[in-house]
């Protein structure tokens, strides 16, 4: 059975990204675009406009062109749009980095993304500048001052105008974010201009903003769902979107009084703290209308308790980096007996359910893997057909790893995932990263790395190693700790004398994540 939106077809521009989201920058002129929520520092929508032009001419000037690829490596700040749409409206990829990612991440990252330049802030350049150094980057911007960078002022610095360049909504790359997959190593997911456009345009026809919404932007621009549906969109829309480069509650619901936010963005671990933590009840958030929620799924009981406790309307989104954001948005308000669900297909977009094991079509109320079909789906994987084809089938059907169904009004509820990724805190965390790491200790005959339940966090990465001498478990999580992103970090060790395997050798991770359920009584 094929599930689709029964509303009508949504007409889609076939536009660049970069014209799309500034369609109404002239009209609304010296209305904040964005805010630096810590330093209050703001640019119109006509100062982001100039920027825009000023930095597509500057990276002109200095040889970029279209196809080019531009590493983006900096916390949420005003100048993440003016970068992204800037290298966008000259046909060049933006390929965004995780803020966390060690300097072997990001040399990971820069190579098979074949990066020209880098745009970044001081506070990273001690991970940035040496992982360049091991690249092909040809140039690295600052924004600020640091040895070894040329100041990202200089880009702006010119009277030019940028080049017209033809761009191919359909077939040109705008965006190169990375996605973890389940053998260790990220992969470049392909987006174009017309998938980005799509899913802003098609994500909106459901549960609109108005012109006197005011967004917060939390959530990582370097992340699928900060790039399209926060920061992007929110130009899209023609809102003020207030930036964090980090989020800390206090400074957050600080932001949300100061600014009188309307809209908030958010991932399980966040709703869970507006939730619970006492520091909400010091604050005015009665300008919050509305919470959308995504990455990974929220509880029926979490989603009600939030909306009660601050008298808002809460949603979930389903989506992935592969599909440019979101595949599946429930409606507001959210009937009382879809609490829960991530709501039905968006317009312009056919899902469906599979079994895993025969690949057979499914129907209501049958769990099994979703698939999705839409002008939003990625291209496909950098430099790696065999994912690509592992992922896309040949009818065009993305596969996206995760187990749901779809009840009798084409609701769809996410239950399970058949990748073995972990989601900590709605950061991608591959086990098989982890486990190379731990044998790679002399000490660890054998490991294997599964999703342990987290109040807070979600899920946290647990080990189990098997040892050939006596080693302390904060030793070993201390050995990971110095190799990995923060968030990629192990929390709990467990000593084993064996871990399970099939005849074939293959990790039995199924195994042992329902011994840890069952321990923690899940």
């Amino acid at each position: 059975m094929i599930f689709e939106n029964n509303d009508p077809k949504v007409a889609v521009p076939h536009k660049d990204l970069t014209s799309v989201v500034l369609q109404r920058a002239n009209e609304l002129g010296e209305k904040p675009a964005l805010i630096d929520g810590v330093s209050g520092r703001t640019l119109s929508y006509t100062d982001l406009k100039k920027q825009i032009n000023h930095l597509a001419s500057g990276l002109h000037q200095r040889g970029f062109k279209k196809g080019d690829v531009c590493a983006v490596f900096c916390p949420n700040m005003p100048e993440y749009a003016t970068i992204f749409l800037g290298v966008a409206s000259i046909g060049g990829i933006n390929t965004t980095v995780n803020s966390l990612y060690s300097i072997n991440d990001l040399v990971h990252q820069f190579n098979d993304s074949n990066a020209k330049f880098l745009i970044t802030i001081p506070d990273f350049m001690d991970r940035a500048l040496p992982a360049a150094k091991k690249c092909g980057i040809e140039e690295i911007f600052v924004l600020g001052e640091a040895e070894g960078a040329t100041p990202y002022s200089e880009l702006l610095s010119n009277e030019g105008n940028p080049p017209e360049v033809a761009i191919d909504p359909k077939n040109d790359l705008v965006a190169l974010p990375y996605s973890s997959g389940t053998t260790g190593l990220s992969k470049g997911v392909m987006l174009t201009h017309e998938n980005l456009v799509s899913d802003m345009v098609l994500t909106t026809s459901i549960n609109t903003l108005t012109d006197d919404d005011v967004l917060i932007g939390v959530l990582p621009f370097f992340h699928i769902y900060g790039m399209v549906l926060i920061l992007n969109l929110a130009i899209f829309k023609g809102v003020s979107l207030v930036t964090m480069p980090r989020f800390d509650l206090e400074q957050f619901l600080q932001i949300v009084e100061k600014y009188k936010i309307t809209c908030l963005n958010l991932v399980p671990p966040l709703v869970l703290a507006l939730s619970k933590h006492p520091l909400v009840e010091k604050y005015d958030v009665s300008s919050i209308r509305l919470i959308s929620s995504g990455a990974a799924p929220l509880g029926q009981e979490l989603e009600q308790a939030c909306a009660n406790r601050l008298g808002c309307e809460i949603y979930q989104g389903y989506g992935l980096t592969e599909v440019a954001g979101a595949s599946h948005i429930n409606t507001i308000p959210v009937p009382t007996d879809k609490v829960g669900a991530v709501g039905r297909v968006v317009p312009n977009t056919y899902s469906k359910i599979i079994d895993t094991e025969s690949g057979k079509e499914l129907g209501f109320n049958e769990r099994g893997e979703v698939l999705i079909k839409g002008p939003h789906v990625m291209k496909g994987y950098l430099n790696n057909e065999e994912a690509t084809n592992h992922c896309i089938d040949q009818d065009g059907w993305f596969h996206t790893g995760d187990i749901g169904y779809a009840d009798e009004d084409g609701y769809f509820f996410i239950v399970d995932r058949v990748k073995e990724l972990i989601k900590y805190k709605a950061y991608q965390v591959a086990p098989a990263e982890l486990e190379a790491i731990l044998v790679s200790h002399e000490a660890i005959v054998d490991a294997a790395v599964i999703p342990s339940p987290d109040e807070e966090a979600g899920e946290i990465p647990k080990g189990f190693v098997v040892l050939n001498q006596d080693m302390d478990p904060q030793e070993i999580m201390d050995f990971v700790a110095e190799q990995v992103a923060p968030h990629k970090k192990i929390r709990k060790i467990e000593i084993v004398d064996e871990i399970p395997k099939s005849a074939s050798g293959k990790i039995l991770r199924r195994v042992l994540v329902e011994q840890e359920r069952s321990k923690i009584g899940q």
